[in-house]
Formats: structure tokens, sequence, C-alpha cells
């Protein structure tokens, strides 16, 4: 039977008391709580609104595009490749920009209203991964179209360099939503904002543990977190956060919230830049456009959510592989996957874009582009204004320009670390730019300002510094500029193989001044033929030719060429005064463009996001020297390339043909050019110490690196011969005897191109067959060879050209040389011109 207890008055009254203190207690933590909530909750109750208010949650950034790329019958291209290429530039996506039709081997374009292009619709026929033609909407046969202009990259945000690319909703692939669902909040289409239960719990845990660590916010939370408050973590920021998360909640949908999310969220840094959202994220890691990420690659972005540097994929792949794994995992958990898919998943390697953001972004260049824009439209608020900025960019030669850099000064350093003792650390490694024109048009399609934009972000490509000898040709110009307008040199009008004095010499400056330059190692040549002063950088040589052309005249030149500081002394000639990377490719169209100097330029039209014209920008070209003395001067360049110190790239496998020069004074210079392209290459100290490599083994394999990957793409294969213009010969000359080639001597020959009337009058047969004369001697000097036919020695590393002071002078006379009598020739003295490759 049951029992009954009884209790006593006072154990009753004393729980009840108990009781009684216990719920005045919990009214007293309720009461207060609210109290602190309510202030909160009014402190912060209109931050979402008054923050919309303001503009859109993202800050809008300028977007940098790529020049069009150009389709020509013949070149390397499919129509599937095509289709990616205008799938990448937004076709099909946005109706208003494009849209495009792919059928079998042939694909319909069509340009929308908001396409840069605005032109009409073609279709582009491929056969076997070749375009075979192109036809316009009409019938008509196309010589080449133009494609939509593919996006570089958005103008950082601000101050922090934030960059990100917004994207919608319906533009994240479904495998990215379930992957950051499975990791970081499985029911976010299911609360009202707060994981009250997890909340509480880590509550708890947190005050235990006298700090604020514990997770479990929810995106809503992170997203709160992420836009109105700072990283701090405090209990009154947790109240701030939730306050916030509930006006996120009542103001927007889950969709919507999860897109501010998809774009806000922090996923690491590139370079120098933050990268924000999964837009950015997509690019940045993978070269890709969010939507073409399939589903290891969104796992291993939702994986890097909890801490993007600790999980970052490059510095860390073995990390981030197993946070990969783990989130596939927990989307087989969430039945969002299967466990076959999730397998197959962790099967697939992590595979990267290139780590090198000027590969990709050409952040040097997108950096000018914002400076010009600021420059040229007034406005330095252009970057967070929501314009399309188009250039000059060629995407694919600028990776092939950042992956050249970085393969070439990997080298260049191993030089530099040669120089110095086993051991030592106190090693200044040098800087390099490299630019790429157009050398038709002044466009810049590629330009790598520095080795490292994460390192450093001065952009060396716009950097004034002494041009040393890459400015010699600008003084054999205005001697073949006098030439063509009827002067004469000693009576003579000069030529390819006008005589010029090599000997040590001091010239005077307008103020009495004088100059006495050096040449290599003090080694003079005395009488040499022209093309032979400048394939092989002789200073006293070239000096000479300056004073008898008038050094006003060639700095004149200069300056009507883009070198801006070029003066009338006599170190012009010597390349002794500034001017950027960027001067002087724009300097060398004008030998490569029939005399025409192009300013280069970046920047082509700045647009609305509608497509509206803001600006447009026309380059600019002047008429500085005759055609005729452009090609004769280039003919000279050529020489460089084919039998002087240029002859470097020849060893490194670029064949087709070429005019340029090396230069070395304290930095080391290659300026050079085929048909269709202009590239500079120069290495430096920031501090301005002399980085003691020679152009030509420094500066040169790098311009050798980037033309051989240039010519293996479509649009840069057609590296064309020169073609001379009405009133110039080229003609083969002899190389024993200076005299016009025949079928007596037609295995040891050069080219040379001449004013028609100015190339010798007789053949080299006329010398006889054992004779040799005195340009035969002079050139035996240099060849190391007489008029009978012999095998030329090894091409060897080819010695600096610049002026330099020596203890000694190496000076003998032209007879001492011509003969061999005198002391032996230095071991390390410049080698002797190997042939012409064939």
């Amino acid at each position: 039977m049951p029992v009954k207890v009884k209790l006593g008055g006072s154990t009753h009254s004393l729980l009840w008391k108990l009781a009684q203190a216990g719920l005045w207690l919990a009214l007293v933590v309720v009461m207060i709580g609210a109290s602190v909530f309510g202030y909160y909750y009014f402190r912060y109750r209109g931050l979402v609104e008054e923050r919309l208010a303001k503009g859109p949650l993202f800050a809008t950034a300028a977007q940098v595009y790529a020049a069009p790329q150009e389709v020509r019958p013949g070149q390397q291209l499919s129509a599937t490749a095509i289709a990616a290429a205008l799938r990448r530039a937004g076709y099909n996506g946005d109706q208003q920009l494009g849209s495009y039709e792919l059928r079998g081997n042939s694909i319909l374009i069509k340009p929308g209203p908001q396409s840069y292009l605005a032109m009409d619709g073609a279709t582009i026929t491929t056969t076997g991964g070749q375009v075979q033609s192109i036809t316009a909407e009409n019938g008509a046969a196309l010589a080449a179209y133009k494609l939509e202009p593919q996006l570089i990259t958005a103008l950082s945000e601000d101050k922090n360099r934030t960059k990100r690319r917004l994207v919608t909703y319906d533009q994240i692939p479904t495998s990215m939503v379930q992957a950051v669902l499975a990791i970081e909040d499985r029911r976010f289409f299911e609360h009202s904002g707060i994981n009250y239960v997890r909340t509480a719990k880590c509550a708890v845990e947190d005050v235990l543990a006298h700090r604020m660590n514990c997770g479990g916010s929810t995106l809503t939370q992170q997203l709160a977190r992420g836009f109105f408050l700072s990283a701090e973590k405090t209990y009154s920021r947790k109240i701030a956060e939730v306050v916030i998360t509930f006006q996120l909640e009542a103001r927007f949908s889950k969709q919507q919230i999860f897109e501010m999310y998809a774009n806000e969220i922090n996923l690491g840094q590139r370079g120098s830049f933050a990268i924000n959202g999964f837009g950015e994220a997509a690019q940045a890691y993978f070269g890709k456009d969010l939507r073409q990420l399939d589903l290891a690659e969104c796992a291993l972005l939702a994986g890097m959510i909890q801490r993007p540097n600790y999980f970052a994929p490059y510095k860390h792949p073995d990390r981030a592989m197993e946070r990969r794994n783990l989130v596939l995992d927990s989307m087989v958990e969430t039945g969002a996957i299967t466990q076959d898919q999730a397998d197959r998943a962790k099967a697939e390697p992590i595979r990267l874009a290139p780590p090198n953001a000027d590969a990709s972004e050409a952040p040097y260049f997108v950096d000018l582009v914002h400076d010009q824009i600021v420059q040229r439209l007034g406005d330095s608020d252009t970057a967070r204004s929501a314009l399309r900025i188009y250039t000059s960019l060629d995407p694919e030669l600028q990776r092939a320009a950042a992956e050249a850099v970085d393969v070439g000064m990997r080298n260049v350093d191993d030089m530099v670390r040669k120089k110095h003792k086993k051991g030592d650390t106190n090693i200044t490694y040098p800087q390099v730019a490299l630019v790429a024109l157009n050398p038709h048009t002044g466009q810049v399609l590629a330009l790598v300002g520095g080795r490292n934009y994460g390192t450093s972000q001065l952009d060396h490509a716009v950097s004034m510094r002494p041009t040393g000898s890459i400015f010699k040709p600008f003084v054999y110009a205005t001697a073949e500029q006098q030439a063509v307008d009827g002067q004469t040199l000693n009576g003579a009008p000069f030529t390819a193989l006008t005589i010029l004095h090599d000997e040590p010499t001091t010239f005077m400056f307008a103020n009495g001044q004088t100059y006495s330059p050096h040449n290599y190692l003090d080694e003079y040549h005395g009488d040499i033929p022209a093309i032979y002063a400048l394939a092989h950088s002789l200073n006293n040589a070239t000096v000479a030719l300056g004073q008898m052309v008038g050094f006003d005249n060639v700095a004149a030149l200069g300056r009507a060429s883009g070198i801006a500081t070029a003066r009338g002394t006599p170190a012009v000639s010597l390349g002794t005064y500034d001017a950027t990377p960027l001067d002087m490719a724009g300097a060398y169209t004008v030998f490569a463009n029939g005399g025409v100097h192009l300013t280069p330029w970046l920047l082509s039209s700045v647009r609305s996001p509608n497509g509206d014209v803001v600006a447009d920008f026309t380059p600019q070209a002047k008429q500085v020297i005759d055609p005729k003395a452009a090609f004769l001067t280039q003919s000279l360049l050529e020489g460089v390339m084919n039998f002087g110190y240029g002859v470097e790239v020849r060893k490194l496998g670029f064949t087709a043909p070429a005019a340029g020069k090396t230069g070395t004074s304290h930095d080391a210079w290659f300026a050079a050019y085929s048909s269709n392209l202009i590239c500079v290459i120069w290495i430096g100290n920031d501090d301005y110490t002399d980085v003691k490599l020679a152009g030509a083994v420094a500066a040169a394999p790098i311009w050798a690196e980037f033309m051989n990957r240039a010519i293996r793409l479509p649009q840069y294969s057609d590296m064309k011969a020169f073609t001379p213009p009405d009133g110039i010969e080229v003609l083969s000359i002899d190389r024993a005897t200076n005299l016009i080639a025949d079928d007596s001597c037609p295995s040891d020959t050069f080219s040379a191109a001449f004013l028609v009337g100015t190339a010798p009058q007789s053949t080299c047969s006329h010398m006889g067959e054992n004779s040799q004369s005195l340009g035969s001697r002079i050139f035996s000097f240099f060849t190391g060879k007489s008029n009978a036919p012999s095998t030329p020695a090894p091409a060897q590393a080819p010695a600096p050209d610049a002026a330099q002071p020596a203890d000694a002078t190496k000076h003998r006379n032209l007879l001492q040389k011509i003969f061999g009598t005198g002391k032996d020739k230095p071991k390390d003295e410049p080698p002797a011109s190997p042939q012409p490759p064939q």
C-alpha cells in the first residue's frame, strides 16, 4: 500500500523560498538579457536598411577586358574552342551581350546589343581543328572576325585590394551550394537564421573556457559578421551579430542570403589581392568561370571557408585535399551525393591554375590601365564605378610573357649566384620587365612589370633607366635618313659597308667638357664596316658616326621616337639618357613600321554597363623617318641577330626573321622584333647597382623564350620576312671581299640592304682567286676566316657591349690586327661571328 510522507513545515518553506529565489533570479537574468538585447536591437535595428540605402551591398568595380581575339582562316582553332571562348566572355548566359549556336564543325555567332563589337553575326566553319572559312550573315566571305573580349579581372574595390567577381544565385553550381551547406550549415534552408541549440552549447563552452572560440554560426550569422561587424570576438559583438541576422532573415530570401554569402566570403590571397567570393576564387585557383567547376573543385572551395590560409591549396595541398575529402564525406551524409560520386571526386588530383598572377590577371598592366583611366577621365573613383574598360591585352600572349619571365629569371638568378662566393647570402637578385607590342598598331599586347607582383608592385615597365646600347640604332638611322635625303659622309652616301673608325677618341661637348668612351676590355678594331660596328656594338665607332651625322640630329630623332630625355651630346650615341622599357618598345616601331612612330597604347574604349560609349581612345602615330631609312636600319639590326651579339636567340631555337639590338650599361637590355611582334626585355637592380650581366646572355634568352612561345600561338605563327620598300635592294655580300656575291663565292655571305645605286659595283669574282682586299682582312679579323672556305668555330656566349673603363689600353693598330702581329686577344674577348643560321 502507498506510503505517505509528510514534510515538515520548515522544509516546505525552505524549498518554496529557494524556488521563489530561483524564479526571481531567472526573471532578473531574463530582464537583464532582454535589456541588453533590446539595447543592441534598437542600436542595430536599422543597420541593414541604412546600409542598403547607401547603395548595393557590394562595391561596384570596373571590369577590365582584353582585346578582341581575331579569328582568321588557316588558324588552328576548332568550333568548340571558339564556343568555349564565347562562353567565357558571357555569351548565351547574357543574351544582351550575345549568343552562339554550335552546329558540329561550324559555329553561328550573333553579338547582342550590349556587345563591345556591335557588329553583324557570322558563321565560322572549321575542319580538323583549323578554321576553313568565315561567312557574314549576308553570305559574304570574311577575311577575319573578332570575338567578344574576355574579362581579365576587376579593378580592386578599395585600399585593402579586395577583388571579387559577382555572381547571382542562378550562376552558382548546385554542387557548390550543397558543399557549403554540408560543411557549414546543413539546416540553412530550414532555420530562421540562428541554430539555437548549437549557439547555446557554444555559449556554455566559451564561458567555461573563458574565451570566445566556439564556432557554430549559421551562414546568415557569418554574413552578418562579414558585412557589418569587426572580426573581434566579444559577447557584445555576438549579440549584435544575432540582431543583424534577424534583420537579414526578415529582409531577404534564403537564396538572396546565400548569394550575398557566396560573393562576400573570403577565400585567401592572390599576390597582394584579397580573394573574396566564389566567383573570384574559381578564377584565382582554377582559372575557370564558377559555372565550370566540377564536384571536387566545389568541395575544395567550400572546405577553405573555415580557414582559407591554413587550407590554401598552393601552399598546403595536402591539407587542402584532406579538407576537400571531408567536405565530400559530409555531402554523402546529407544525401547531396552518393558514395560512388564522392569516391570518384576524391580520386581527382587538385588541378590548380598556374600560381603566377601575371599570367592570368596581368596586375602590372591593370594598374597601368587604372592610372591612365584616372588621368584621362579625371575621376579617382573610376575603380568603384560599374564601367567596362576595354584594353589592348592579348591574354594568351600575356601568359606566354609571364611564363617566359619566370623561366628566364631562374636562369638569371643562377648567373647572379655564380658571381658570389658559395654560402654568400648577401645577394641582390635583379628585377625584370617585358613589354610586347604590335609593331603596326602600337597595341600593348603583353606587359610584365616585375618578377613577382605580390612582392613588389613597382612597375619596372614604366620606370626610367639608362637605355644603353639599344639606343645605338638611332645613330645609324640618322645616318641612313641623311643618305636618303642625298647627304654624304666623306663624299659618299652612308651604307651598311661604310667604314667607321673604331679607336680611342676624346669627344667634346658643346660646353667644352670632354667625353672619352671605351670599348669592352678596351679592345679597338680600327676601320670596320658599319654593319659590323652595330652587330658587335662597338662604342667608339658608334660615337664617331654620331659626330659625323650630328649629335643634335641623333637626339632629335630619339625624341621624335618617344625618348624624351635625349640630348645632343656625344654620350647620346651610347644610350646614356633614360627611358622606360615601354618607351623603348614604342621607339622600335619606327624601324618595324616604315619609319612611323606609334605611341604604345593600352586603352581602347570605356563603356557603361549597358554598352554605351563613355570614351574611345585613338592611337597616336607620326612619320619620323623615311620608310627607306627605316628599312635600311632594320637591315643592320637583322645583322645583329644573325651574326652579332643577338645570335644568342638563334642558338636558343628562334629562327624566324627578326631584327634587334642588345644593350648593357648598369642594366641588361634586349630590344628586338619580328614582322608581327616587338618585345623589349629589361633586367636591372632597383638600387641602380650594376647587374654585371650582358644583355646578350641575360635578357636575350628571355626574349627567345617568349618569342618561341608566341610563334606557337595561331595569331603570331605567321612571322614573315621583312619586305623592302621601293628604292631599296637587298643583296648578298661576300664576307671576305665586301663585294656582291656571285657564283664564285656563294657560301660565305651575309645580306645587306642598300639604297638603289649605292651598293658595291663589283662582284667577288673580280678580286681574284687568292687575293685578299682590305675589306677581306677586316672581315677575317671578325670571323677568323680567310678567303678559303672554312668551318666556323662554335659560337660562344657574347660578351657585354657596354662602355667600361680599364686600367690599361690594349689598342693595336689595324695592320697588327689584320696580319696577326702584336699580342694575342684576351680569352674573354667577344667571340668571332658565327655563320648566319639557316
